[in-house]
């Protein structure tokens, strides 16, 4: 007869227990999954970083138009992601001859975008712009505003929050 008592249908105590518990595990595993990003919400220390892209041999046109529409926000994959196009200067282009001389070539120019963003902090700095690496030399760089758009710049200088570079 005590059998009977501790049965509830065809399950018994023992198995009931071990289902909540089964249950309360699956249910902790899918919140801490699924649950709330802290990472996303949690204040970050943040560091302003500027730096300097370098396109060579553009139309010379291109300047004027650039000066036009800055400052110019930054985007990739069709979205802003921080910062800006700030200033733009312009630089002679120069072609080799046939002689083996270097001369100006007057019809294209080379121009430095000065770009600003905000990058959070870490012990070990790595600046992105959206999925770009940013760090002096890297070559095939997108610069990619709302208005701007050059491939294979070269960033010259990078210049982090408090004019150095970052401690590793």
């Amino acid at each position: 007869m005590e059998q009977k008592a501790k049965r509830v249908g065809k399950f018994n105590i023992v198995d009931i227990i071990a289902v909540i518990l089964i249950a309360a595990v699956v249910i902790f595993a899918a919140w801490k999954l699924l649950g709330p990003d802290d990472s996303i919400t949690a204040e970050r220390e943040m560091t302003d970083v500027t730096f300097v892209v370098k396109v060579e041999g553009v139309p010379a046109e291109l300047y004027e138009n650039c000066k036009a529409h800055l400052p110019s926000p930054l985007m990739a994959s069709g979205a802003l992601v921080g910062g800006e196009i700030v200033d733009v200067d312009q630089e002679p282009y120069y072609v080799l001859s046939a002689s083996g001389d270097w001369i100006e070539d007057t019809t294209h120019t080379t121009l430095l975008f000065t770009v600003e963003t905000t990058t959070p902090t870490a012990e070990v700095m790595t600046t992105q712009v959206g999925e770009q690496e940013v760090r002096i030399g890297k070559t095939d760089y997108i610069l990619k505003s709302e208005y701007i758009e050059f491939s294979d710049g070269v960033i010259v200088d990078v210049i982090w929050g408090d004019g150095t570079t970052p401690a590793a």
